[in-house]
Parts: structure tokens; C-alpha cells; sequence
């Protein structure tokens, strides 16, 4: 079947579709569609809402001057077309996010802000932001990030041979460290290009590096032509270490200097231009504290409740405290079965190796003491340590460190290509 047989076939069966239902909006003019997206439509309101929000948060920036609205609508069309595909994509592969995961996850954010999450309803309504659309916002971020999660971090591996290559390469790693605040603006080239299609890129990229030298606006240039994820944020990529940026940048960004323009960088996804916004340095600290803990854990369930746990933990605490061994008491009281044998031990954990109320409360005690009964995600636990060590774990943060860095670097070149190959695949058909 060719590709305009295929087209075709898709947007009779859309048509059909939507009479089948009587969909009202089609019924009413085609011109309310903004675009056929695969099964599925994108609606002129739904696009005018966004271009709303996005119009808005540009007028509050004091340093972006607002670009042309026919340029925010192109480029919001495209981001909504990139993200109704990926939801597609995630419908399909069974992908989903539950209320409770939402509420969670919108618990978290109002108190890593330090609100309540009623003061942060009240704030998202200053922005003119409902709550039931800031959830719907996130619910989109979620399974968008799980879809890419399993379509390309997963595929993403690392070895120690890589590792040690990069360690041999780039002495400086783990030392003071360097910070970018970068630009990025990308003029994408499809899959399977001609030369004349390349061509045509590279000379519109270097036209752009081209009025940027002469002083254009970069954030300007960003949102009215660059093709990926952050042209309505103006090309911003935020800042980051050395060692974060993309392997491909790495060589030009070490020998820029502030407010310098990169030549055209080509990569299979098209050509790159980035700006060096700013740069600062930093300190990267390798030592850590390492605590021995042993703990014991009462789990709930249909005949303990919270109050039970609670009350069970205090009875052990207080035989503890009258001379009552801590270790034979969790051989015979905690639920964790795999820790109960050894006393209630963990032996000796790094940060960020256990749930993050568990190490809170851990950090808080002094040696020997005994918690009071804290909740976690597995239940109650009544927490002690009886050591504390500092190690230099230079050697084995570094790899650590780089392992990160060549997964970072891999995702987001990937990522890249896997969104440019899923929109030149796409049957999509936009509507003036």
C-alpha cells in the first residue's frame, strides 16, 4: 500500500468515524480541527487553550519579547502533535497513571515548595492554573516519561568499558566543577533526507548563526525556528555540568567563551546551534557518611492498623529501654523477615540507600538511640544506630558519576531521534 493510499485509507476511516458518533465540532466545519493526528484529532479550542497558557507565560518573562502569534501557534501545534502521538503510543503499550498516583505525586511537589496542598491549589489559581488541569498536565509528564522510560531507557546500557574510557579521556572528572546555562536551537533534518534536503538545513542553520552574531535575539530565533522540545522556552536548556551536556556539544562547549555562538553542529536528527548563556563553577564533594542500623518492622494489615503498629513498637521500644534485648526482640517481632534473622540488622547503609522517611529519621539520631516509631510505604518501624563512619568514596562515586553522565548523554541523543523517527512516521495532516 503507498504512503497516499495509506493517507487516504486513514482519513476515511477518521471521517467515518466521527459521523458514526456525530461528533458535533466536525459536523459543525472542518475548520475547527487544528489536525488529524493518526486515529485522532487535535480541536482548534484545544489548541487556542495552549497557545493561551504559553502566550501568557512568555508575556511574564521580563526578557522575552513575545514572537508573532502565528509562531507560538506553529510551534504549540507541533509539541501537541509530538505529545498526542507518545500518548497513543503509551495507550497502547498499556501505560497509565492512577488518582492516587497523581495525588501522590502532587503531595510531593507542594511540600518540596513547603505548602500545604490546599495553599498550593490557592497558588496554581494566582497563575490562572485550575488544579484538575495542573493534575492533567502532570498525568501527560508521567506517562510520557514511563513511555520513554520503556521505549529507550530501557534499551540504554553502559559498560565498564566505556566507563573506563571516559575516565582515561577526561582527567578533570569529579574535580571543581563547571557549569553551562546553554541555548539550543536545532533546524531537524527527517530520516532518509536528500542531499538537497540537507542542504537546505545547513543553510538555514547558518543563516541563523549568521543573524545571531549580529545581534538577534536568541530566545527570539529559539521559538520561531528551532524544531525541538524546548523552542518555547526559547532554546533554553537550563544549566548544566560539564559533564551533562551531550556528547556531541562536549568539544565546542569547552572552548566557548560567555554569549558565544556555536558553528552548525550536524547529528543525525539535523543541525545544532547553541549560545553559551553563562557560566559558573562548582565544588563536588565525594565523602560520605555511612551508618550501621538495624530496625524492626511491624507491617498493617486487615487486623493491625496504624494505631496497632504504633502501639506494638512502643511496647518493644520501652522493653528495649529496661534492658531487653534489641536484636533477639527482632528475630521474633518484625515482619521484615530478611533482616529479622540478623537482629534487625541492615549492616551498614550509604545515603540514599533506603526509603527517604526511614533515612530522615536514621539521620536525626545519635548513636544507640532508639526512634520513635516512623511510617514508611512498608509500615512501622522503630529504627537504631549503632554506628557511623565517614568514607572517601572518591573511586567509586566517579565511576558512579560517569556512569550517569554516559546514560544522560545517551538518552537524550536517543530520545531525539526516537521523537523525530515517531513524527516522520506519523499520518498527521494539519488544517490552516
Amino acid at each position: 500500500m503507498t504512503k497516499q493510499v495509506l493517507k487516504t485509507s486513514r482519513a476515511l476511516m477518521l471521517l467515518s468515524l466521527l459521523l458514526t458518533y456525530n461528533y458535533p465540532v466536525f459536523s459543525e466545519s472542518l475548520g475547527k480541527i487544528a489536525a488529524v493526528v493518526e486515529d485522532d484529532v487535535i480541536l482548534q479550542q484545544e489548541l487556542d487553550k495552549e497557545v493561551g497558557v504559553i502566550a501568557q507565560r512568555i508575556r511574564s518573562s521580563n526578557n522575552t519579547q513575545m514572537p508573532p502569534e502565528s509562531v507560538i501557534r506553529k510551534q504549540v501545534l507541533e509539541k501537541m502533535i509530538i505529545d498526542k502521538l507518545q500518548r497513543q503510543l503509551a495507550e497502547k503499550a498499556g501505560i497509565s497513571v492512577t488518582e492516587d498516583m497523581l495525588n501522590s505525586s502532587a503531595a510531593d511537589i507542594a511540600q518540596r515548595n513547603n505548602m500545604s496542598l490546599e495553599n498550593f491549589r490557592e497558588e496554581l489559581l494566582k497563575q490562572g492554573i485550575s488544579y484538575k488541569q495542573f493534575l492533567e498536565n502532570m498525568r501527560n509528564e508521567i506517562i510520557i516519561n514511563q513511555l520513554r522510560g520503556r521505549e529507550i531507557g530501557s534499551r540504554i546500557k553502559v559498560t565498564d568499558k566505556e566507563i573506563d574510557h571516559f575516565l582515561e579521556t577526561q582527567e578533570n572528572i569529579g574535580s571543581d566543577s563547571i557549569q553551562y546555562h546553554l541555548g539550543h536551537i536545532l533546524i531537524a533534518v527527517r530520516e532518509g533526507a536528500s542531499s538537497a534536503e540537507i542542504q537546505k538545513a545547513e543553510n538555514k542553520a547558518e543563516k541563523i548563526v549568521s543573524l545571531l552574531k549580529r545581534g538577534q535575539d536568541f530566545s527570539q530565533l529559539a521559538m520561531s525556528e528551532s524544531e525541538d522540545d524546548n523552542a518555547l522556552k526559547g532554546g533554553d536548556l537550563g544549566w548544566r555540568n560539564a559533564n551533562d551536556i551531550p556528547t556531541l556539544f562536549t568539544d565546542k562547549v569547552n572552548n566557548m567563551h560567555k554569549g558565544e555562538v556555536s558553528e552548525p553542529i550536524r547529528s543525525p536528527s539535523g543541525f545544532h546551534i547553541i549560545k553559551m548563556l553563562d557560566i559558573k563553577g562548582g565544588l563536588d564533594d565525594h565523602t560520605i557518611t555511612k551508618s550501621k542500623v538495624r530496625h524492626i518492622l511491624i507491617k498493617t494489615n486487615e487486623l493491625i492498623d496504624d494505631d496497632e503498629a504504633k502501639k506494638r513498637l512502643l511496647e518493644i521500644k520501652d522493653r528495649v529501654l529496661h534492658g531487653e534485648d534489641f536484636a533477639a526482640l527482632a528475630r521474633t517481632h518484625s515482619d521484615d523477615k530478611g533482616s529479622a534473622i540478623k537482629g534487625g540488622s541492615l549492616d551498614w547503609v550509604n545515603p540514599g540507600d533506603l526509603v527517604r522517611p526511614f533515612e530522615d529519621a536514621m539521620e536525626k539520631l545519635s548513636i544507640n538511640q532508639i526512634s520513635e516509631p516512623i511510617q514508611t510505604q512498608f509500615g512501622w518501624h522503630l529504627i537504631q544506630v549503632l554506628d557511623r563512619q565517614n568514607k572517601d568514596n572518591s573511586v567509586e562515586h566517579k565511576r558512579n558519576q560517569v556512569r550517569e553522565i554516559i546514560r544522560k548523554r545517551k538518552i537524550e541523543e536517543e530520545t531525539e531521534l526516537w521523537m523525530r523517527r515517531l513524527r516522520d512516521e506519523a499520518y498527521v495532516e494539519i488544517y490552516p
